[in-house]
């Protein structure tokens, strides 16, 4: 066993008998407070408690001495240990004195227990960073490869000294920035290890080769197993090819996808399909309580149809007919412009069902037909798909899932008129965010804030 990984150990086991440290002071201080006065049960509750804190140790005991373990990971830590200590002291107490409610106590105990703990980590974390920033606790590793990922771990591992690894050796095809740890190349290091004059290795290898490169990886493998040195499969990185790539599997074949969607799953396109279906029967039923005002109001302002019908790029870049109440004049240019903020194509309640949103409460019948969900992508006209499919790469992405009557790229600013092309590639980004990320708490989150923008004009509606 190397001498770091015994120091880490020293540093695991000094965490957790401070641990007990620090619960039996609070237990301590609560007996001598006063607080603590259930008679004959002092010698119960310093036995219960220690006992709980032993069986949850074994479970969730401290990370801060791993290097890579982040302040959330700790923290994580510290609610299970001490919220499985307290439910078990408990359950053990109760069984230990079942006539005594000590349940009161028990929390506060627990409650301080938690708060103490996690300042005593802050102090063990900055004390272990302290120790490792003076060169001690440190890790030796050796890097192998050119790709762009092994640079990126280099860089992460040279500019937090606090984890305390230190590169010995770097076996590059390139040298590069590497003078300082540069031994040779790839091929000069299997030499050596073929002729049995392998140099030490260290405590750790990262090796990021081509997979055509097997045979080197294996014999790199197995001369780790013989230094007692831990071996490290870096992937090549996906920033070298160039692409946004996500890891699938085809049984147990790994794959990389460039879209990770999770509507594709049946249960998640079934569950948005059912609250569509819900939230669309509902709406319509409004829109025709409303319908005979609406109507009234269209043709008293403007003669022509009640409802106004558009060609639209949908589901997978199939075309659909969208339908919203006609809040213009009938013009040659609705298939070509979008509405500006004084156009003079609006008619004065035109103008206010478009800041409101009840123009947009026909598209719920798209909803129930399904060419539309209630949350998605914004459904662009024809044109604009024509012209900015040609400027954003990512443009035709967004048609992997159903079009939206409201969506993410909507309630966070890029509402309404593209002046400039900025503002579409805004739109496409947060629409291809939205597919990546999507979860039913999304969507009700977004139609919150769409409902919240009727009664807060949103400046972009027009």
């Amino acid at each position: 066993m190397r001498r770091n990984n015994q120091t880490n150990r020293l540093i695991m086991w000094g965490v957790v008998v401070s641990d007990f440290v620090l619960l039996n002071a609070i237990l301590a201080a609560f007996v001598l407070s006063g607080v603590w006065h259930i008679e004959g049960g002092v010698r119960q509750l310093f036995v219960v408690n220690n006992m709980a804190l032993l069986i949850s140790e074994w479970w969730f005991h401290a990370e801060i001495h791993e290097r890579v373990a982040t302040a959330g990971e700790i923290l994580k830590r510290i609610v299970q240990l001490t919220a499985v200590q307290a439910l078990l002291a408990y359950a053990m107490m109760r069984h230990v004195m079942f006539w005594v409610s000590a349940g009161e106590k028990l929390l506060q105990i627990g409650t301080a227990f938690f708060v103490l703990m996690v300042v005593m980590r802050l102090v063990e974390r900055n004390t272990i960073k302290r120790i490792r920033r003076m060169g001690l606790n440190s890790r030796t590793v050796t890097l192998v490869g050119d790709d762009l990922e092994l640079k990126n771990i280099r860089k992460e591992l040279i500019n937090d000294p606090t984890t305390g690894y230190r590169i010995s050796e770097v076996w590059s095809n390139e040298r590069g920035e590497q003078n300082d740890t540069w031994s040779g190349t790839v091929s000069d290091l299997c030499s050596l290890i073929k002729s049995g004059k392998a140099p030490a290795l260290g405590d750790e290898m990262y090796v990021c080769l081509p997979r055509k490169e097997r045979d080197t990886i294996r014999l790199l493998s197995r001369e780790c197993d013989k230094q007692v040195t831990k071996f490290f499969l870096v992937p090549i990185s996906v920033e070298s090819i160039g692409l946004r790539l996500k890891r699938e599997y085809i049984n147990d074949i790994e794959v990389f996808v460039t879209h990770e969607i999770t509507l594709e799953s049946l249960p998640n396109r079934l569950l948005k399909r059912a609250m569509d279906v819900a939230m669309a029967s509902g709406a319509l039923l409004f829109t025709g309580l409303i319908f005979p005002v609406v109507y009234v109001m269209i043709k008293l302002q403007s003669p022509g149809p009640i409802f106004f019908k558009q060609e639209r790029t949908g589901l997978n870049g199939r075309n659909f007919s969208i339908m919203k109440f006609r809040s213009m004049h009938v013009n040659k240019d609705a298939d070509k412009l979008q509405a500006t903020k004084n156009d003079p194509r609006k008619f004065r309640f035109g103008d206010i069902m478009r800041k409101t949103n009840i123009d947009e409460l026909p598209q719920f019948w798209n909803v129930l037909r399904g060419d539309m969900s209630v949350v998605g992508p914004r459904p662009h006209m024809l044109a604009h798909t024509e012209m900015y499919s040609k400027l954003i790469d990512e443009y035709m992405v967004r048609h992997f899932v159903k079009p939206g009557i409201t969506g993410w790229a909507q309630v966070t600013g890029f509402r309404g008129e593209t002046k400039e092309l900025w503002q579409m590639e805004g739109r496409v980004k947060r629409d291809v965010w939205y597919m990546e990320n999507w979860t039913i708490w999304l969507d009700i989150r977004i139609i919150w804030l769409t409902v919240k923008s009727i009664f807060i004009h949103d400046k972009n509606a027009y």
